[in-house]
């Protein structure tokens, strides 16, 4: 245990390292998924470019592969938030949703009050994993098949319920590179032939979150996991865990042998993901989110854009265009002028790559706006 005090810049370095910011690694995709505890996938095309971002040599068929084979799923994972997760922690940790997902349930206007009366919201549920183990379906098929059944029912309601709180995956090919389609939704007890643990334990995913995210306050904890009662399981922890403070006095908690390089350490220029946890998984995000800058981050319709780190903190926003017969093409809003000309290369570099990765051959363009 220690009481050290850590600037911005120290909270910053240890995100990247742990995060594989830093450097691009050679590892195993799962290896990375399993460390990074998944990347969010509200965009299909994002977890590919979070592996991008951070393997060295990374191409998509090494993620698709592991959709296709049921190695990785796409499933509501913290804070019933879409995440492409190994099948591991699909199982180990989808049911410390459940609660959020509840919550959601009961506040949707649109479900509200249609599953009174004497209906059980249990046999909804085991209606819908029925008729989605029977087959992948979409909502809409799912909303026809329940009116079939209860047509004195909203099937918009009963289908609320149980895309939320049946656990399910988003099967092949939507999140395929390349291919995509409708979203269709498995019950992970069928797609995986194994059920989702009943009880999970909150202590092992407040320790993976910090192996990947910290140091981090209590608060930063529940941003990223969505876990009431965060302060009470970090308290059953505490012996295990380094503790320190910010500048601010508040406690920090990590791993003991976590990476915590010096702050001097340079970082790279890096293109980060749509949607990308690095700048997401902390209530205050000034280790990554320079506070002149936030706002720019901010969206009335919640899309999180592909962001630009220079100096290890978020400098401005990237976006992808394709037009049919064209070089895929990455345009740039940097927030600030550049005045380094090594972190103008490297912006340079990264930029290319990226629009390479994206499928474009001799003549990718790039753009800055």
């Amino acid at each position: 245990m220690t009481r050290d005090v850590l600037g911005v810049r120290a909270l910053n370095r240890a995100l990247l390292a742990r995060q594989l910011l830093l450097e691009r690694v050679r590892r195993p995709v799962l290896d990375v998924l399993t460390h990074l505890v998944g990347l969010q996938a509200q965009a299909p095309d994002a977890p590919y470019y979070g592996l991008w971002s951070r393997i060295d040599g990374f191409a998509p068929d090494r993620l698709a592969g592991l959709l296709t084979d049921r190695s990785a799923v796409r499933a509501t994972m913290m804070r019933g938030t879409l995440h492409a997760v190994t099948a591991e922690d699909c199982l180990a940790f989808r049911m410390l949703a459940q609660p959020t997902l509840e919550r959601e349930v009961r506040t949707n206007t649109d479900f509200d009050g249609h599953l009174v009366d004497g209906m059980a919201v249990a046999d909804v549920l085991a209606a819908g994993a029925d008729l989605l183990a029977e087959k992948p379906r979409t909502v809409g098929e799912l909303r026809t098949e329940f009116a079939a059944r209860w047509p004195d029912r909203d099937p918009k309601a009963l289908s609320i319920a149980a895309r939320a709180l049946v656990p399910l995956v988003q099967v092949p090919p939507r999140g395929i590179w390349g291919v995509g389609g409708l979203p269709r939704l498995a019950p992970v007890a069928s797609w995986l032939g194994r059920p989702v643990r009943a009880d999970p334990d909150p202590g092992e995913l407040v320790l993976r979150y910090l192996a990947a995210f910290g140091p981090a306050t209590v608060p930063d904890i529940a941003t990223w996991s969505g876990l009431t009662g965060v302060r009470e399981v970090v308290a059953g922890l505490r012996e295990r865990l380094w503790v320190a403070r910010d500048e601010r006095g508040r406690e920090l908690f990590d791993l003991p042998d976590a990476p915590r390089p010096d702050p001097g350490t340079p970082a790279p220029v890096r293109l980060v993901a749509p949607f990308d946890n690095v700048v997401l998984a902390h209530a205050d995000r000034s280790r990554i989110v320079p506070e002149r800058h936030r706002h720019e981050l901010a969206s009335k319709n919640g899309i999180v854009p592909g962001t630009v780190l220079v100096g290890g903190f978020v400098a401005g926003v990237w976006d992808m265009t394709r037009r049919r017969g064209e070089a895929p093409r990455v345009g740039l809003r940097l927030f600030e002028p550049l005045d380094d000309r090594a972190a103008e290369r490297q912006l340079r570099d990264e930029t290319d790559r990226l629009a390479a990765f994206a499928g474009a051959s001799e003549g990718a363009t790039a753009t800055t706006r």
